[in-house]
């Protein structure tokens, strides 16, 4: 989260400073909230089926063999355990009977029984060894598993919050058509792009050639979008100027497409502050200038389409970055 306020804002300083276009800004914080949300689930996915594939498997696999093996030599020790001491009585009995007279016989036999005794204890220990083994083995596997459900959360909680802002945005857009349907087809229109909800004021709805005070029609039509954005606290706004190519002629404070354009954005936003009680933090304004044009050829109906008022209607991903700062 840090890093995109950090981008934003620089950009914003050398736009600002350098007045160098903002189709880029806008194209690259697109797809940067959208990649970064791909990404995290594409790359937790990933991770959960590596893990799952490559590392649950094959330790499951390894630990089921593992405890067949360590199950039949446990059965073989203890056997063997059983054997010895069954042979150890025995040769303690014989002991006892052979004891006088054979000092000789009683040797061998007292080395043999030392020597059943170390084998017995080593039998012991290696016995021991294998079930502290297995219990290592089942406490990581235990943990690994524990692992994997805390990233299967996440992801879930990750495509909860897509698929919410899926439906705010939906809703969004439709509550904004009722809203302006009156104006939909007459100059203005509302379309959803890059999960945003696009509303597009032409220049005829808005201002007079070269003005920009707003006429008191598309007032009307940014009254009830204040309305809307008032009810929504959860939608960040952004207003951006367009102006076609032709420069801009006479002298005054307007120097040039630049200048018209931000002022204009300007304008927009005060009547949507007058008309509603909107959080100001919400609000961006930028001038685009004629360096975003929706039709880039040089005739009169295309320069009419690229002077427009775009409101660029995004959810907040507070969650979502939370999410991902976290992983």
């Amino acid at each position: 989260m840090k890093s995109i306020i950090i981008l934003t804002a620089t950009i914003s300083l050398l736009l600002a400073s350098s007045c160098v276009p903002l189709k880029r800004f806008n194209e690259l914080e697109d797809r940067f909230q959208r990649s970064e949300v791909n990404n995290e689930r594409l790359r937790l996915e990933n991770e959960l089926a590596r893990t799952q594939n490559d590392l649950l498997s094959t330790r499951i696999k390894s630990l089921e063999d593992d405890t067949t093996r360590l199950g039949s030599q446990i059965r073989r020790l203890q056997l063997n355990y059983e054997q010895l001491q069954e042979t150890y009585a025995q040769v303690t009995e014989y002991n006892r009977n052979l004891l006088e007279g054979k000092e000789e016989e009683t040797r061998q036999i007292l080395s043999r029984l030392q020597t059943i005794q170390e084998d017995l204890q080593q039998r012991e220990d290696d016995l021991i060894a294998s079930e502290k083994s297995m219990l290592e083995k089942q406490r990581n596997l235990d943990s690994l598993i524990t692992v994997m459900g805390q990233k299967e959360q996440r992801l879930g909680e990750l495509e909860a919050i897509l698929s919410r802002q899926d439906s705010v945005v939906n809703a969004l857009r439709n509550t904004v058509s009722d809203a302006l349907l009156g104006f939909e087809g007459r100059g203005l229109s509302v379309e959803l792009k890059h999960g945003k909800v696009y509303v597009s004021l032409d220049e005829s709805l808005l201002f007079a050639t070269g003005s920009t005070v707003v006429d008191p029609r598309g007032e009307s039509a940014l009254r009830e979008l204040a309305r809307v954005l008032e009810q929504n606290s959860d939608i960040n706004v952004m207003i951006e100027g367009h102006t076609d190519d032709v420069p801009l002629r006479g002298g005054g404070a307007m120097k040039d497409n630049w200048d018209l354009s931000v002022l204009r954005a300007t304008s927009v936003l005060r009547i949507i502050m007058k008309h509603g009680t909107i959080d100001p933090q919400r609000l961006t304004v930028a001038g685009r200038g004629e360096y975003m044009p929706l039709d880039p050829e040089k005739t009169a109906e295309a320069r009419q389409k690229n002077r427009r008022t775009e409101i660029i209607l995004t959810p907040k991903l507070d969650d979502l970055f939370r999410i991902i700062e976290q992983n």
